[in-house]
């Protein structure tokens, strides 16, 4: 006799799946990457949660003739950095990863 859907177990499993994430996310919010552009003269580095917490510019990239030059190494350097972000989680986070965008609201 085949044995019933048992909604315990699954509520049990996605506990546990909730706890895990919720883990990887205080373990990334600790850590921090750098992104760099402009061969290291701009660089920025993000928390784990994706959040900027410095850019750093190189004296020798500030030309106040050339301000667009300087605006786009940043952003060059904060999407590297942010890109790393992105690679950390997926590191840091396992198989259980992309499971926040399978299923919004649910896993905080």
């Amino acid at each position: 006799m085949a044995q019933g859907f048992d909604m315990n177990a699954l509520f049990q499993q996605a506990q546990a799946i909730q706890e895990q994430m919720r883990r990887t996310q205080e373990e990334l919010a600790k850590k921090e990457v750098t992104g760099t552009a402009g061969g290291g003269m701009v660089g920025g580095t993000a928390t784990g949660t994706g959040e900027i917490a410095r850019v750093q510019i190189d004296a020798s990239v500030v030309d106040p003739k050339d301000v667009t030059k300087l605006e786009d190494l940043v952003v060059a350097a904060t999407n590297s950095a942010l890109k790393a972000v992105q690679a950390l989680a997926q590191s840091e986070g396992g198989p259980l990863a992309n499971l926040k965008s399978m299923f919004p609201g649910m896993i905080p």
